[in-house]
């Protein structure tokens, strides 16, 4: 007599599978991701909250280790340091091709998930970057002009403008304009252009 094991479903796996369905460019939907997971619909509620909170953390779940590889990689320290982190974390971004087919699918419903201020993505963004800005300070690199909340909150959304300016101005991002950004971060940092 075969052994038939059944698996059940996890968290860790439901997150998974809709992470592997939004990197593909399917759109999540969680009463069919529950019967896929052969759960029922309130379980993955209590697991991954709505799809909002889900896509959010799918988001961040690719955003964090992007910019902890920008940190260990970029040299250097205070505004130099900042500005290479900043670059390469959102020309990284600005190219990659499941989120920009994210946008294309539904761009006001990517734009709420992406920069609203309930948004998971954006309130850990800012808190990330306030985290480096404050350890350069604290390491008397950097001595901003300004709150450091603020500053860090500025740097965001100028990346957001620049990453986004296809819902936001209805223009396609480009790369030249994401330098302009590295620029006038240099300046709010208190560095020269």
């Amino acid at each position: 007599m075969a052994d038939k094991t059944v698996t059940r479903a996890t968290p860790a796996e439901a997150f998974k599978r809709a992470r592997r369905m939004w990197l593909k460019g399917e759109r999540i939907h969680l009463a069919p991701l529950a019967d896929e997971l052969g759960i029922g619909r309130a379980t993955l509620f209590r697991w991954v909250g709505n799809k909002d909170l889900l896509i959010g953390e799918i988001l961040w779940s690719l955003y964090e280790p992007l910019w902890r590889q920008a940190m260990a990689e970029t040299p250097g320290v205070g505004v130099d340091y900042i500005v290479g982190v900043y670059r390469r974390t959102n020309s990284t971004i600005l190219n990659f091709e499941p989120l920009r087919r994210f946008i294309n699918q539904d761009p006001e419903y990517a734009l709420k998930i992406l920069t609203s201020s309930q948004s998971i993505l954006h309130t850990r963004t800012v808190e990330t970057n306030t985290r480096m800005l404050k350890d350069q300070v604290a390491a008397g690199h950097i001595k901003p002009p300004m709150n450091i909340f603020s500053l860090s909150y500025f740097m965001i959304r100028l990346a957001e403008s620049c990453l986004y300016s296809d819902i936001i101005a209805g223009r396609e991002p480009r790369e030249a304009e994401l330098e302009d950004a590295c620029t006038a971060v240099r300046i709010l940092l208190g560095g020269k252009a």
